[in-house]
């Protein structure tokens, strides 16, 4: 699971001894700031706030909207997924949060494009996930269409991550499911929405 537990805590993801979560952090400490604050809630200084990759390389900070010509520690990122995979797996699949789910999302292009045997992924689940707008993280979205299941789960009220830059991912997918919901940049885990996830994960028992 990429994304930072104090957004999602394991509670929420109790779905019975059918399924078994594995929590990767990101190996960049990043500022609490711009996409890296959850803005729904008060601001707090976290010094466990972890990131994935920057795109503005001189101040190691993250906007989701910056457009760069290159970011900063996205390979060393995948890297520590790849030992993740290799040490503790083999896993069915994979759920990433905000900048977690943008990640998901070009690892499931390597997957397709078959780029990198190590990921061979049944399904993945995106939560508040986007497209990143880094010149040099162009590659995982031309002329891909990625065949791995997908859930995709955006909030309407998502002032981190608009809904609309969700659904832009949306068209790289085939056959992808969307969890839609009112609130903002959080992952959505009531009844109905844990049966949802339920559902979805059936199909890989």
């Amino acid at each position: 699971m990429l994304f930072n537990p104090r957004a999602c805590p394991k509670p929420m993801f109790r779905f019975g001894s059918c399924v078994e979560f594995v929590y990767i952090d990101a190996p960049h400490k990043a500022p609490t700031s711009n996409d890296f604050q959850v803005q729904e809630k008060p601001a707090s200084v976290d010094d466990n706030q972890r990131a994935w990759w920057f795109s503005d390389v001189q101040s190691r900070s993250f906007d989701s909207r910056q457009e760069c010509e290159s970011s900063l520690g996205l390979e060393q990122s995948m890297e520590a997924v790849r030992i993740a995979v290799m040490d503790l797996g083999p896993f069915d699949g994979i759920l990433g949060f905000s900048q977690g789910a943008a990640l998901v999302a070009m690892l499931c292009s390597l997957q397709e494009q078959k780029l990198d045997p190590t990921f061979n992924f049944r399904f993945a689940i995106l939560i508040a996930g986007f497209r990143s707008v880094c010149a040099q993280h162009q590659y995982f979205y031309k002329g891909v269409s990625i065949m791995v299941p997908t859930l995709h789960v955006f909030g309407q009220g998502d002032k981190v991550i608009s809904e609309q830059m969700s659904r832009d991912l949306l068209p790289l997918f085939l056959g992808a499911r969307i969890l839609t919901h009112q609130g903002g940049h959080f992952v959505p885990a009531s009844s109905t929405h844990k049966h949802i996830y339920q559902e979805f994960l059936k199909r890989f028992q």
